[in-house]
């Protein structure tokens, strides 16, 4: 999670966003463009506040985050006791119910308490005091594959923060990526590419490697409107507060009118198993109508229109066969791009500098991300007229 707790900002709960490292700003943007104010970036996430209905759109809406956290509580707590009481005074009623099973994961830094397991008990105890029954708790590396509830407590500098997950399910996980090829992409990821490379929407799109057709497909979404979560169950919906009323209105008003147009969104890679996977999860997503699959190498490419964005994924070596000769690779797709695409935008993700270089191309800053647990950087630039 984070280094510190975000300061409160706005009115309303205050919520945190977790996000890949690197894509934090990625996520602000999107946060305040759902109409909260201000959004504290720190490393791993975002905090904001906002009303149930903001929880719901950030649900619903971020394409970029992985879960959303509603702050329970923070307070200072320097022994076990003192947990166990200040945890007990938390509305745990408002969000779970005696009968459901929970995940607590625990984190403790430069603290007095400093057993996580001791933590997870005194937190479990006081749940249990405040709803009047036992609650069963679930090993954390089973959350996944269980309906339990998801409770973080991080205790730095013996300030206790205790959060509720409120989105269950992993935020990439769309619905529509039951199909994938070699080293598939976050859904997350590949839409944070799209939005930090600028593409505006309208002008043509290609992904030359494109895989499982991630990007391409995060590019349909975003150009018809789509929310990111409007196919799926969120943790919220469990709640005892659940407003029903509220979310349908909510879904109802993220409809995308009929007929929104889409630019060219074209997508390739030469393997054929990758192809038929992408074309597979376009149909599930609902956009295999807005983009062009097809098999064929980076060298045969054709550009959908005069000027663009090229946003892609190519292999860098480490979670794919090393006997190829990336260099090779990476300087012809750079090659191919001044020959056919002169003026073109290019954001790709890249393995380290030498690739990057290998492509001729001169990109700008570079954001480190992660991808799989991989540190790999996050580039943009121009092709050369």
């Amino acid at each position: 999670m984070a280094d510190r707790d975000p300061k409160k900002t706005g009115s309303g709960p205050a919520l945190f966003a977790i996000t890949t490292p690197g894509l934090e700003s990625v996520t602000a943007q999107e946060i305040r463009n759902l109409g909260v104010g201000e959004a504290d970036v720190i490393f791993g996430g975002v905090g904001f506040s906002g009303s149930r209905q903001i929880l719901y759109k950030a649900n619903l809406h971020l394409r970029t985050a992985s879960r959303i956290l509603l702050r329970l509580g923070t307070f200072r707590a320097t022994k076990f006791v003192e947990l166990r009481r200040k945890t007990g005074h938390l509305p745990w009623e408002r969000y779970l119910s005696p009968s459901e099973p929970v995940v607590i994961r625990v984190s403790c830094h430069r603290s007095r308490l400093i057993h996580s397991r001791a933590v997870q008990e005194r937190v479990l105890g006081a749940v249990a005091d405040r709803l009047g029954r036992p609650v069963q708790a679930v090993a954390p590396r089973n959350v996944e594959a269980s309906s339990a509830r998801l409770i973080f407590v991080r205790i730095a500098n013996d300030q206790c923060t205790i959060s509720l997950d409120s989105s269950g399910a992993l935020l990439h996980q769309r619905g529509y990526r039951l199909s994938t090829a070699k080293a598939p992409l976050r859904e997350t990821l590949a839409a944070g590419m799209i939005l930090a490379s600028g593409w505006d929407g309208r002008s043509p799109l290609m992904d030359p490697f494109c895989g499982s057709g991630t990007i391409a497909i995060e590019a349909a979404l975003i150009a018809r409107g789509i929310p990111p979560g409007s196919s799926r169950r969120f943790a919220f919906m469990d709640w005892p507060g659940f407003d029903r009323a509220l979310w349908e209105s909510l879904l109802a008003e993220s409809r995308p009118p009929a007929g929104t147009a889409v630019p060219p969104i074209v997508a390739s890679d030469r393997d054929k198993g990758a192809v038929q996977a992408a074309l597979d999860n376009a149909g599930r997503a609902g956009v295999e109508d807005c983009i062009a699959f097809s098999r064929r190498p980076v060298s045969d490419i054709e550009p959908p229109g005069d000027c663009g964005w090229v946003i892609t994924n190519p292999p860098y070596g480490v979670r794919l066969s090393r006997s190829r000769d990336l260099r090779d690779l990476h300087a012809s797709f750079g090659s191919t791009l001044r020959e056919k695409c002169p003026g073109w935008n290019v954001t790709m993700l890249c393995g380290n500098a030498s690739l990057q270089q290998a492509t001729g191309i001169a990109f700008g800053q570079a954001l480190s991300v992660t991808n799989g647990g991989l540190k790999v950087r996050l580039v943009s630039g121009r092709v050369p007229d």
